[in-house]
């Protein structure tokens, strides 16, 4: 299932641009009958949110139960079960890939289709007055706990790609690694593992154990597995400087 993914804000100037927080949460489509993940795959939300939902509108948002709340969302969201923990999870759409027109078109077509109550909203959007203001906002947004600031290019379409009109900004990037192997843990992580050996989509490779729990490390994903991790910048060989492990991708 293809949707638009963000690019790295690289210091352009924002002015102009809508500006709104990352949530840490789950990315969720909405195809009027299911929820799914980026990936396709179907997310098992009870019949009660489900019908809370537009039949008539696609929504592409988030998943989420809150700030510094990922881990426990992940454990709601996957789940099969349905139960009484999806009472605390609420949906917040930032577009609708199926409306006519530009981002702000859509965004009016997303207020319409949740005019209601219930656990969807519109994730509140403004426009960006300048760089001092949206560092401004991230410094906000980050003290309170949040992840980072999206902005969104005023006018643009939705692309079922990674799109420059589409940003994300944060104090550190993130990136997607599979990994490849493990180092052996030493002193206090010996018999489990001290690092994952991880390989960027163009090869290079690198190791992670910032990040890392002591479950992750008696129990690391496997080999093969896609992950997100953290990091301050790339040298100039392309490798991550301080990369942190943030999650299973």
């Amino acid at each position: 299932m293809a949707v638009l993914l963000a690019k790295n804000w690289a210091g352009s100037d924002p002015a102009g641009w809508w500006m709104s927080e990352k949530l840490d949460g789950v990315r969720a489509v909405w195809d009027c009958r299911r929820l799914r993940t980026r990936t396709g795959n179907v997310i098992h939300a009870p019949g009660w949110f489900l019908r809370s939902l537009p039949v008539g509108e696609p929504l592409d948002g988030e998943l989420w139960l809150g700030r510094g709340r990922f881990q426990e969302t992940v454990s709601v969201v996957q789940s099969h079960d349905a139960g009484p923990e999806w009472r605390q999870v609420r949906y917040a759409a930032f577009d609708a890939p199926m409306a006519l027109g530009g981002f702000e078109d859509r965004l009016a077509a997303i207020g319409d289709a949740l005019a209601g109550d219930g656990p969807a909203y519109v994730l509140p959007q403004r426009l960006c007055g300048g760089q001092a203001d949206l560092l401004e906002e991230l410094a906000r947004v980050e003290h309170q706990g949040g992840e980072g600031v999206m902005l969104r290019q005023p006018g643009s379409g939705y692309e079922r790609k990674r799109s420059g009109t589409l940003l994300k900004v944060k104090t550190f990037h993130d990136a997607e690694a599979v990994v490849v192997g493990y180092d052996g843990g030493t002193g206090r992580n010996a018999g489990s593992v001290g690092a994952l050996v991880a390989c960027l989509q163009d090869g290079t490779e690198f190791r992670v154990s910032s990040g890392l729990t002591g479950e992750l490390r008696r129990s690391p994903p496997a080999i093969g597995t896609v992950f997100t991790f953290k990091y301050q910048q790339l040298t100039d060989a392309g490798v991550p400087r301080f990369p942190s492990f943030h999650r299973v991708a």
